[in-house]
């Protein structure tokens, strides 16, 4: 621990994880002094206070201050009362208005998330600009392999074949639909609510010369017209965004769209029973994705059963995701200037804070990633 004086606490004879680093008097009382979560979150985002090295080693060192008793941080109410957030918090907060999970309302929470700047996503993405969890085939891939080789897992699980017609839901980026059109021949169309990802999809689908066999849309999985039939669909890092009140109708959508024998490839995150808590943090609600869901695998595949799906494939991803994420982080931490450049520092704190938290939770377990592949009889 490092003071705003420059002295430091700590074993000087061997170099730390990571360094705190408290930003003025009153760091320690806006960090703990309503011990939560969000509390030490924003205190962060706000500087407050820095972490220098190994960001996810902040999370162990979390775990443990949990177990300390409250009448411990009473204690901080003698030190001086002083922020740098001010009024910055209300401004930066997610704010959504209308029906949860309404068509309207998530539409405002996926751009809240993915429009903040196709630049920013570009600093720290892989060249494809994939947004979800790797999959590394061998050991010694890097991060542009591993997302491609990712992509063809999909296909593959899918058993796409020429000429048959592929949905992506929640498309991002376009990745996945010019993959399986360029080498697996499909035609295929994408669906996002994000219109910066929809401008960067259709202008690298033309480059690539797809367009007359691959779109990109702005639509939501429910204003899809359920008489066009696809062979395949696919929904890749979009399902967290659903909510649990509206997975039937997600799955029996999807379930319409299909011919029959058609296949489903659903890839989300989920909680695990280690932690069963059916909410995004307090944190993540407010800053990265609000109104996000996160569901044991028994519950999402409860549903799918329930719409008419047979489930064929249930594949955890866990441990890539953990790679996935701190290869992210080390790539956001070198563009740290560039980053900010095209945002500011409260949304470079923002992202490293969370994906060295969900490093973490898949590190320790407490959240997987999973593909169920699933079949309309």
């Amino acid at each position: 621990m490092r003071l705003w004086d420059g002295s430091v606490w700590g074993d000087l004879d061997r170099p730390p994880r990571f360094t705190l680093h408290l930003k003025h008097p009153g760091a320690l009382r806006s960090m703990f002094m309503i011990p939560s979560e969000l509390r030490m979150a924003e205190a962060y985002i706000y500087d407050d206070y820095d972490i220098e090295g190994d960001i996810e080693g902040v999370f162990d060192a979390a775990e443990h201050l949990r177990r300390f008793p409250y009448r411990i941080f009473r204690k901080l109410a003698r030190l001086p009362a002083e922020s740098r957030a001010g009024e910055q918090r209300r401004k930066r907060r997610a704010s959504l208005f209308g029906r949860r999970h309404s068509v309207n309302r998530d539409s405002l929470a996926i751009r809240y998330h993915y429009d903040v700047s196709n630049d920013f996503y570009a600093l720290w993405l892989d060249p494809r600009m994939v947004y979800s969890c790797a999959y590394f085939a061998d050991e010694a891939d890097d991060l542009e392999a591993a997302q491609h080789h990712k992509l063809d897992l999909i296909c593959r699980k899918l058993k796409l074949q020429e000429g048959e017609r592929l949905l992506d839901i929640g498309c991002g980026w376009g990745a996945l639909v010019m993959h399986a059109v360029a080498h697996y021949g499909v035609q295929a169309v994408g669906i996002t609510l994000s219109e910066r990802q929809a401008e960067l999809a259709q202008q690298r689908i033309r480059e690539a010369g797809l367009e007359e066999r691959c779109s990109v849309e702005i639509r939501d999985y429910r204003q899809m017209d359920e008489t066009d039939a696809f062979d395949k669909i696919a929904s890749v890092g979009m399902f967290e965004h659903v909510g649990e009140k509206k997975l039937d109708e997600y799955f029996r959508r999807a379930l319409n769209l299909l011919r029959s024998g058609g296949l489903f490839l659903n890839h989300g995150i989920g909680i695990t029973i280690k932690d069963p808590v059916q909410q995004v943090s307090p944190f993540i609600d407010r800053y990265v994705f609000p109104d996000g869901e996160l569901l044991l695998i028994n519950r999402t595949l409860h549903y799918a059963e329930q719409a008419g799906f047979e489930v064929r494939h249930v594949e955890s991803l866990r441990e890539h995701y953990a790679r996935t994420l701190r290869l992210w982080i080390s790539r956001l931490e070198a563009r740290h200037e560039a980053t900010v450049a095209c945002t500011d520092e409260p949304t470079y704190r923002i992202w490293r804070l969370y994906m060295a938290a969900s490093a973490h939770g898949f590190a320790t377990t407490r959240l997987s990633i999973y593909q169920s592949l699933l079949m309309k009889s």
